[in-house]
């Protein structure tokens, strides 16, 4: 039995924001492709301190942020200093490769099903490749099993009390190839679907009753969606998801399997995207706009415009980051090429701190307007208020349901206070 060190680095959270920590899904589903012989011990360093003195023969290190990867660089050279080895993998690795292989003895590129016995085998035999590059070669999608959750320290992922969601994928790869995106570099433009008897295995070993279904988008494939919704029913879950095909029957089928919100980018003051929040809320499903600041064809006039139209169209919550451009995305090069890229430290490349010089403003002022945009949204009922209000409707749907699982009355009481238990009518709770 070999021991491998699997661990997630921390970054720094955005200042002015509710801050809680999801369950990291990237480093569970590597686990599950290693075979049976290797004993993994998971550290997620945003809710847990590293031992860096823990016997182990092998530690990986899993990113999926630009703003991790200088963190992870750091958390290498402890460990190689005490004459550990050192692999990295997952998005940010293969987003920053020429400069993690610096600080590795072997990067792996590309999705790791059905290959980590050849890199356990190069590892036993001393002969660790620099480089194992499979970009652009897809594993058979059968071959994608379910996640090691086992891994997780549940207790960990709560924000006030409250359980934070699973994660869970059921597809890779995206047909789209949006402009600030990376997915089709990282995952390819072919939508590859996992077998539906394996999502539904899946599925079923996870116990939180709340997910969180990570695919790139769910409008991909209308029959697809509605086989999908149509296993999960079933299941009772509530779920948070990028966007859903604006089609009735999908939002309906969406809707009773468990649909709690969806992330819909609103990208500009259209009747088209007032008429799609709309129809998400007409169907009971939440929506979280997302919304980028900072693109080309942008005023300040423009941003502003596009603020008092959220507040029009009655977003349940609101997340605004400015256009960043991560290695590998046409953004990147667009702007690297005009030269309009002035800062190139990974910690920054957050979403909320400008990096490069627009097009219609300083970079200072569209600093300023990302911090407007927050100001103004949530000016009249907080951040934290608003999540609360869609926390209260899952609440209300599980108990409609009968799947409710009800923490203890201080413990409600602490977080929320003793008049939220009351509008929820958990009084039964002891």
């Amino acid at each position: 039995m070999m021991k491998l060190k699997l661990i997630y680095p921390k970054w720094e959270k955005l200042t002015g924001q509710t801050t809680f920590n999801l369950p990291p899904h990237g480093p569970v589903v590597f686990a599950a492709t290693l075979p049976d012989y290797v004993d993994v011990a998971f550290t997620d360093e945003n809710v847990e301190t590293i031992d860096f003195d823990d016997p182990c023969d092998l530690v990986a290190i899993s990113m999926m942020l630009s703003t991790q990867v200088k963190r992870g660089w750091e958390i290498a050279n402890q460990f190689r200093k005490r004459d550990k080895k050192v692999i990295f993998g997952g998005i940010s690795t293969m987003l920053h490769a020429e400069e993690t292989v610096e600080h590795a003895d072997a990067v792996f590129l590309g999705e790791a099903e059905g290959r980590m016995e050849e890199v356990l085998e190069d590892w036993k035999n001393d002969r660790l490749k620099k480089v194992y590059n499979y970009m652009g070669q897809h594993p058979p999608i059968e071959l994608v099993g379910p996640a090691r959750r086992d891994l997780y320290r549940h207790n960990l992922y709560n924000h006030k009390g409250v359980q934070m969601v699973d994660l869970f994928h059921a597809s890779r790869g995206c047909r789209f190839s949006c402009y600030p995106c990376a997915v089709s570099y990282l995952g390819g433009r072919v939508f590859r679907p996992r077998p539906m008897d394996k999502v539904v295995e899946e599925l079923a070993t996870i116990e939180n009753n709340r997910l969180f279904v990570v695919d790139n988008s769910l409008a991909q494939n209308k029959e697809w969606e509605m086989e999908l919704f149509r296993e999960m029913i079933p299941f009772k879950k509530k779920w948070v998801s990028h966007t859903i095909e604006d089609d009735p029957k999908i939002l309906d089928s969406a809707a009773r399997a468990g649909a709690w919100y969806v992330y819909q980018a609103v990208y500009d003051t259209s009747d088209y995207i007032r008429e799609r929040v709309k129809r998400y809320h007409d169907y009971g499903i939440g929506v979280e706009g997302t919304i980028l600041i900072g693109l080309d064809n942008q005023s300040e006039d423009d941003i502003k415009r596009l603020i008092d139209f959220l507040l029009e169209i009655n977003l349940d919550l609101a997340e605004f980051t400015v256009m960043t451009p991560f290695p590998h995305t046409k953004g990147y090069d667009d702007l690297y090429r005009q030269g309009r890229i002035f800062d190139f430290d990974w910690n920054h490349y957050n979403a909320g701190q400008v990096v490069f010089h627009p097009k219609q403003m300083t970079a200072e002022r569209l600093q300023e307007l990302l911090q407007y945009a927050w100001d103004t949204f949530y000016h009249d009922e907080s951040q934290e208020q608003k999540m609360f209000h869609l926390f209260s409707k899952v609440v209300l749907k599980e108990m409609q349901d009968g799947t409710y699982r009800p923490r203890n009355r201080e413990l409600i009481d602490q977080s929320f206070g003793k008049k939220v238990r009351r509008e929820l009518r958990i009084e039964n709770i002891s």
